[in-house]
């Protein structure tokens, strides 16, 4: 099992204090801090090769030689086949509108495309005004209110021969559901749709194999994952080189410089090493089980850590899960049957009695506890659960390098708010 005494040192943000008390990060969602190794290799980077892509001189050719790192780094993270089916963006929103330029090329006035309400808008509103712009149809899946999951009935009449794009998220960013997603590929191939799969929640908690799943084109956001600032997508590589590019005339045509316009952010990409390299030692120190069917040794050693990861995070949702369920006035969103926990990330949207969501972030706040609240652009979601007008929901996200006594001191202070809230 993974001993968070042995993770928390490589986090050097985990020792700040505030108001005289250990500052807990609660708001993984929103973006994860970041290992010493990440930030050791930016500062590397800046400080002896920072240059621009494909010069003849020593700088530049250590930059590219970085760059091309990156790429199969994430390539391993993912199990991808090749490099060359990793892109990298300012982030995934980014990268979803400006590859769905492209995917559009492929879209006709009454192809139809599938996506969700459950989704963050970045997996929905950039497909949206695609089929807008070519006169597509658009089916929206809905979810079951009582347990935020998926309605599996509206994906199988929304399939049909006209479905071109069927765009889902791997995991809830508001409410943790981890979704059906290798059953859902299976549905769109049999129906001839590209799949594309929002993975940026779903990629802190657990490993990704998208040789296993099948899919077409996957997006995640290392900053959500204890590296820096980036966005990134995997595209199958015969996808990738067929479809158009909106760039400037004299980049390269191949993938996956085809896809990545203008000049990326190179320290960036030296930090994600970094932070491979700490997943790495992660995945040797507390090896875990996980099929072997990765493509590269260190592919194998990336999912083995992500593996203990998933486990070790099992036993903070439990704990999670059991405390919210203790305090009176607390409604959680979401699966909250501890039979099911398997079926969810360790991310809880609640609401307390009488309260809204920004004043109960802001009492967390006063005492050293990191969490957000509104929408986290789940808009669609908010709105369907009938809260988006009231102020939404508070997120609680906790990651691998939070500890159980982290979950009781928020658990304890919840309590509190929430006996004040019943007393007001």
């Amino acid at each position: 099992m993974l001993d968070p005494n042995q993770i928390r040192p490589h986090f050097p943000a985990l020792s700040r204090t505030h108001n005289g008390q250990p500052l807990v990060y609660l708001d993984g969602p929103g973006g994860t801090q970041v290992t010493r190794s990440c930030i050791d290799a930016m500062a590397d980077y800046l400080s002896r090769c920072n240059a621009n892509h494909g010069g003849a001189f020593v700088t530049s050719a250590e930059s590219d030689a970085i760059v091309h790192e990156a790429h199969q780094a994430m390539a391993d993270f993912l199990n991808a086949a090749r490099s060359e089916e990793i892109i990298f963006g300012q982030n995934m929103t980014s990268l979803t509108f400006a590859i769905s330029r492209s995917i559009g090329q492929m879209v006709q006035a009454g192809d139809e495309i599938i996506l969700t309400r459950l989704d963050h808008d970045a997996n929905f509103s950039p497909w949206h005004l695609m089929a807008q712009d070519r006169g597509a149809t658009v089916r929206v899946v809905d979810i079951n209110p009582d347990d935020c999951t998926l309605n599996m009935h509206d994906f199988e009449r929304f399939l049909g021969p006209r479905t071109k794009l069927v765009a889902v998220g791997y995991a809830s960013n508001a409410v943790g559901t981890i979704n059906p997603v290798k059953q859902i590929i299976g549905m769109a191939q049999a129906a001839g749709a590209l799949t594309y799969i929002d993975a940026v929640h779903y990629a802190p908690h657990g490993p990704i194999d998208v040789q296993d799943l099948g899919c077409d084109f996957l997006v995640c956001s290392p900053y959500k994952f204890f590296a820096p600032h980036l966005g990134t997508l995997y595209g199958r590589h015969d996808l990738l080189a067929s479809l158009p590019a909106y760039k400037v005339r004299p980049a390269d045509a191949r993938p996956p410089h085809k896809f990545e316009t203008g000049t990326q952010s190179h320290e960036s990409m030296a930090g994600l090493v970094g932070t491979m390299h700490y997943l790495e030692w992660l995945g040797n120190t507390f090896p875990a089980d996980y099929p072997d069917r990765c493509h590269s040794a260190r592919s194998a050693t990336l999912h083995r850590a992500m593996r203990a990861i998933q486990t070790y995070e099992h036993t903070l949702k439990t704990r999670l899960l059991d405390g919210l369920q203790r305090i009176p006035g607390v409604r959680i969103h979401g699966i909250t049957e501890s039979t099911r926990l398997d079926q969810r990330a360790p991310t809880f949207a609640i609401r307390i009695a009488n309260l809204h969501p920004h004043a109960v972030a802001q009492h967390l706040a006063e005492r050293g506890i990191c969490v957000w609240d509104g929408n986290y652009y789940a808009l669609n979601l908010t709105e369907r659960l009938g809260v988006e007008s009231s102020g939404g929901m508070v997120r609680i996200g906790p990651v691998h390098y939070n500890t159980t006594d982290e979950i009781d001191r928020l658990l304890t202070t919840l309590e509190e708010i929430a006996a004040g809230a019943q007393r007001a």
